[in-house]
């Protein structure tokens, strides 16, 4: 009698789940490589690009202030086109295509990093994972970068594309379009800028709160925060400057507009007298 030994289902689909090709394994740990001279160079020649077009485009007699926000909402514009607008391309067009026959074991493998909940796919494609975690250009592995401080940034996590559609769809170009208003330099729209500015200074407060909030109230588990240069860095510093600059332009703002809010009050009251005499 012949007696055969059959394979059973699920050792086939380990094995089959062995020869499958496997994704890029996004680079982890903290260290200071090319790639993060090189993000640190990109960040500080945008600042740098931000002055230099000041100095083009600004009248010698622009005041110190003027310059400054100037300076700050050019630097915005360029960060949200090209650093935030590289992400959006990783989440839309980097992905990595999944074997049909191996969709749940492959979601399983540790160099792949769900950020949707589950039975979600991002644009509805069960057999893709997309985000700059599967993609091995400079644009990918800048954002891989910084994801060993805060992963979402790696996959595709549905509040941040969301907030980062506005962010470089809205929010650049308004940056763009406060610069021309500052170049300008006219005395009646004085309040036309700081109206423009306050509503861009609340949209990147209220932005980086919905980009934090959901972490704190679920303990981070998304954040690293065991390395110096990832938490006082990446996520402290970077992040803090569009806290720290739209709270000042909000302040700022609130002075110019009781100061236009006073003359006005007293040319009124000037105006009044005048109809008495």
């Amino acid at each position: 009698m012949c007696v055969s030994v059959g394979v059973s289902g699920e050792e086939r689909r380990k094995e089959g789940f062995k020869k499958w090709p496997r994704p890029p394994i996004p680079r982890s740990g903290p260290e200071i490589d090319a790639t993060t001279i090189l993000s640190l160079v990109f960040f500080v020649s945008l600042l740098a690009a931000a002055y230099a077009v000041s100095i083009r485009l600004l009248p010698r007699s622009a005041t110190l202030k003027t310059r400054i926000l100037f300076i700050w909402h050019a630097f915005d514009a360029l960060i949200h086109f090209f650093f935030e607008g590289s992400y959006l391309f990783n989440c839309f067009f980097v992905s990595y295509g999944l074997p049909t026959s191996f969709n749940v074991a492959a979601r399983r493998h540790p160099s792949i990093r769900l950020l949707t909940p589950p039975d979600v796919y991002w644009m509805g494609r069960e057999d893709r994972l997309y985000g700059a975690n599967y993609g091995e250009s400079v644009l990918s592995r800048l954002w891989q970068e910084y994801a060993k401080a805060d992963r979402r940034w790696g996959g595709v996590d549905l509040t941040v594309v969301s907030l980062e559609i506005l962010t470089v769809g809205v929010g650049a170009p308004l940056a763009l379009w406060i610069c021309e208003l500052l170049r300008r330099e006219e005395r009646k729209g004085v309040l036309k800028r700081w109206f423009w500015m306050v509503l861009l200074a609340t949209g990147e407060l209220y932005g980086g709160w919905m980009t934090f909030a959901p972490e704190w109230l679920t303990g981070s588990p998304n954040l690293d925060t065991s390395n110096w240069m990832y938490l006082w860095l990446y996520l402290f510093f970077f992040n803090m400057l569009w806290v720290v600059f739209p709270l000042w332009i909000l302040y700022e703002a609130y002075k110019a507009m009781s100061s236009a809010m006073s003359q006005a009050e007293m040319v009124d009251l000037v105006n009044y007298l005048k109809k008495d005499d």
